[in-house]
């Protein structure tokens, strides 16, 4: 059974979320030859201060290019 877990940053809409979902299953299932039942798909949303680029958190380096 495969299981995808895929990390992102928060403020996706609930219809993007969707059709990550729907996508990555039809492309596992493609790739795997796998039912599209046995596929699970996880979305692990992340705070912007929770994920950090070459040192420093993407809210600060947000807050600086704006």
């Amino acid at each position: 059974m495969p299981f995808i877990q895929v990390n992102i940053l928060k403020g996706r809409s609930p219809e993007k979320k969707e059709r990550l979902i729907r996508e990555m299953t039809d492309l596992v299932s493609d790739v795997l030859d796998a039912p599209v039942q046995s596929v699970r798909v996880m979305i692990n949303e992340l705070e912007p201060e929770h994920w950090g680029i070459a040192g420093e958190s993407v809210k600060k380096r947000n807050e600086v290019s704006k």
